[in-house]
């Protein structure tokens, strides 16, 4: 009877056998016949006795089937699935393709097929040693000082016991467990940015002070313009970039911010100085393709080419900012890696001297390359705009630096008299390999764009390449790396407009690293030697 109220309840009307219409809800005589299979055996025609046995013998019938065929559970603890979602037959109806992942990932994930990233990897797989693999690929094309690793090990081997395992005297700034093991300040500990700020204004010869409270301290610089760029443009605004300019900054900028990158092109007839007259047909013409301008990026020292930019230059930018009203960010990580005898100005430096709008200014800094420190992801947003202040503060919950930095940075960075010994004897390391290096580089016929800072030069061999365009660079390029393994930047990937330009990292280099490197590069630059 519960199977007949079930049937009958979801269908308002039944037939009966002769075709007839009846209701659902009386008259349960004739609705039986249709619903009983068995009603002939129950009514009297079979007999109770068959109507007890068929039915029991269809019930066992059922069990022993099902337990022939039923697959053997996977484990005595877990409840069998049923047949039709076994891993058997879901093998049996093939594959409904491949699970998809997210546009952005796949964009991502996609080949990069820039030359800066192919040098790198193609050093990772097989990197020169002098020892272990005299014949491997040697790094130029990665800014890391290597010169003045031995003072900050150094330090490490008289202070690492006091910084790291809690031996930090009566000032207790050495670890404990609350210090390693309890949540810290996302954005940074007010004693590490202290620090940072003292560091800061060494490293700018004390011409500026830097607020703590103004600061923002994230896990490398890569997060930090990242965050300045989530703070300061919507997805698909755009910030211009003076070229030529660090390739990264096509990959840091964009991936997830979604903003875009319009390239402000200097010329090799100016040493590639910004010319404010380009800098505003790239805003215009960006404005009329409908693009929204919301910045420009500027590095100082510049990355490639390494030329400082002058205070005139500085107020300039700051003049052109006001009236497009956009705003600046200042990437100023080389500023404590200058060789040249130019005086380098930081933008906070401009802001502290003029009463102007200083919301609209924002430098980022890190430890990377002054400091030799890539490894400990430190990096800094120093910014007088509240909300982006307040924005960042909250982002670095994505990109924190971790507690046991923490204390051995303010440890290290605290000890004002080893950061000015060592600022000063890393600027002769510099300033001795650069000029080094470039020399060699001059008997091969091969002149630099003069440069006053960071850790590379900007080597000009356009009159080895045929021909003389972007495909006659990139195959002087892989000529370099495949024939002399030599790994450096091409321009074309640092977005120069003219051929022939190649950035050469030097701080990766000892001094007698630099005559193996010469006679590789002469190998090749004399089999592309212009006919004579």
């Amino acid at each position: 009877m519960t199977r007949t109220r079930f049937w009958r309840s979801s269908s308002p009307e039944t037939e009966d056998d002769t075709g007839k219409q009846v209701s659902g809800g009386g008259g349960g005589g004739t609705g039986m016949r249709l619903i009983v299979p068995l009603q002939g055996v129950v009514q009297g025609r079979g007999g109770l006795l068959l109507g007890s046995l068929i039915p029991c013998g269809l019930f066992y019938f059922l069990q022993f089937y099902l337990k022939r065929h039923r697959s053997p559970p996977s484990s005595p603890n877990l409840p069998e699935l049923p047949r039709t979602w076994s891993r058997s037959n879901l093998t049996s109806r093939g594959s409904a393709g491949q699970v998809p992942v997210s546009s952005r990932a796949v964009s991502i994930a996609r080949d990069n097929g820039s030359p800066y990233y192919i040098g790198l990897e193609r050093v990772s797989e097989d990197a020169y040693d002098e020892l272990k693999n005299p014949n491997g690929v040697i790094q130029l094309g990665l800014a890391e000082n290597r010169l003045s690793l031995n003072l900050i090990d150094e330090w490490l081997s008289r202070n690492l016991n006091d910084s790291i395992l809690g031996g930090g005297g009566s000032s207790g700034s050495g670890l404990s467990i609350s210090g390693i093991a309890t949540y810290q300040p996302y954005d940074g500990s007010w004693e590490l940015k202290v620090a940072v700020a003292g560091v800061m204004h060494q490293i700018m010869g004390r011409a500026v002070s830097f607020n703590p409270s103004q600061l923002v301290l994230t896990s490398g610089v890569t997060p930090a313009i990242e965050i300045l760029c989530f703070c300061l443009a919507d997805h698909g605004n755009a910030f211009l970039v003076p070229t030529p300019y660090y390739p990264g900054f096509d990959r840091d900028m964009r991936w997830r911010t979604g903003v875009e990158l319009i390239p402000v092109h200097c010329r090799s007839s100016d040493n590639f100085t910004l010319s404010m007259t380009a800098l505003d047909q790239a805003f215009n013409q960006a404005r009329k393709r409908g693009q929204k301008i919301r910045g420009i990026l500027i590095s100082n020292p510049s990355n490639p080419v390494g030329n400082l930019l002058t205070r005139e230059t500085l107020y300039n930018l700051l003049d052109f900012a006001r009236d497009k009203n956009i705003h600046i960010i200042s990437d100023e990580i080389f500023a404590g890696s200058i060789y040249g005898d130019e005086e380098f100005v930081s933008m906070a430096e401009i802001l502290d001297s003029e009463d102007i709008d200083r919301n609209r200014v924002h430098i980022v800094y890190g430890l990377s390359k002054d400091f030799s420190l890539p490894g400990c992801r430190a990096g800094v947003i120093y910014s007088l705009n509240e909300h982006v202040l307040a924005a960042s503060k909250r982002m670095t919950r994505f990109s924190s630096i971790s507690a046991p930095t923490h204390r051995l940075l303010i440890s290290m960075l605290s000890d004002t008299r080893f950061t000015q010994e060592y600022i000063e004897t890393n600027r002769e390391r510099i300033r001795s390999i650069h000029d080094l290096f470039v020399e060699g580089l001059k008997q091969l016929g091969i002149n630099c764009a003069k440069g006053g800072g960071g850790f590379f030069c900007w080597a000009n061999m356009s009159g080895f390449i045929r021909p003389y365009n972007e495909k006659g660079e990139l195959e002087l390029w892989d000529k370099l790396l495949n024939v002399a393994k030599i790994n450096v930047t091409p321009g074309s990937a640092c977005h120069c407009i003219e051929p022939g330009w190649f950035r050469c990292c030097f701080t990766t280099l000892s001094e007698k690293d630099i005559p193996v490197v010469v006679e590789r590069i002469r190998k090749v630059v004399e089999t592309c030697k212009p006919p004579t």
